[in-house]
């Protein structure tokens, strides 16, 4: 009876350090508009490739071209006349006879122009930001998913598409809380061959559908196939 006990624990330990996963992308991306405005391209024949440097989403920027040209003429603008009214302001300090209103009141037409500056400034900053944010490039992701099409109107918060980081692959699973100290010094088996990989992360607070369980993670190099279920053993 004894024997039979050792027995069946020994065989509940060699259980309770073997594990499955799925082997998934190291990282994996929702890309979402942060801006609004008509798709007016999609490259809907890299979805499902790896991307190479490749436009994948383009919305609508003319508008925002135009204001910024406009922008900056302004700016060049607005320049020429500080240039202007700070040297009268130079001059007319310089006039003792001048009363001291006049000279603040030439003084405040620059501060006022300097002001304006400052705030086209931010204009151009913004439009050139908002412009970068229509024009969105992958350069070595692979698309999954183009989730918008050619037409469509977009919100901040809109998903555009899916990409994956597929330099790597990555291992998620649960392990009991009370077992996590046994197999952190373990060699780790992958579908029954010995691999020179150690655990990448392990979780300190129980997942909330994994109430007496760690998530541990581990990063697999050169992975030929992802989606595939793995065993992990631990020993």
């Amino acid at each position: 009876m004894r024997a039979l006990l050792i027995c069946m624990f020994f065989v509940g330990s060699v259980f309770a350090s073997e594990y499955y996963a799925k082997l998934e992308p190291v990282n994996s991306y929702k890309i979402k508009s942060s801006v609004l405005g008509k798709v007016i391209y999609t490259n809907d024949e890299v979805e499902g490739t790896k991307a190479n440097d490749s436009l994948i989403v383009q919305i609508d920027s003319n508008v925002d071209k135009i204001d910024l040209e406009q922008s900056r003429n302004k700016l060049s603008y607005i320049n020429e006349m500080i240039n202007i009214e700070q040297k009268n302001y130079d001059r007319l300090k310089r006039v003792s006879s001048k009363p001291a209103f006049e000279k603040d009141s030439q003084k405040l037409k620059v501060v006022n122009l300097k002001s304006s500056k400052a705030d086209i400034i931010i204009k151009i900053e913004n439009l050139k930001d908002t412009i970068s944010k229509k024009r969105l490039i992958e350069k070595s992701n692979y698309i999954s998913n183009i989730a918008v099409k050619k037409g469509d109107y977009v919100n901040p918060g809109t998903l555009l598409y899916e990409a994956q980081d597929l330099s790597k692959g990555k291992l998620e699973f649960f392990v009991p809380i009370s077992s996590i100290e046994t197999i952190k010094n373990k060699k780790i088996f992958l579908d029954g061959k010995e691999s020179n990989i150690k655990i990448n992360k392990i979780y300190s607070v129980a997942d909330s559908s994994h109430i007496s369980s760690y998530k541990v993670e581990i990063i697999v190099d050169k992975v030929k196939t992802f989606s595939r279920l793995v065993k992990i053993e631990f020993k």
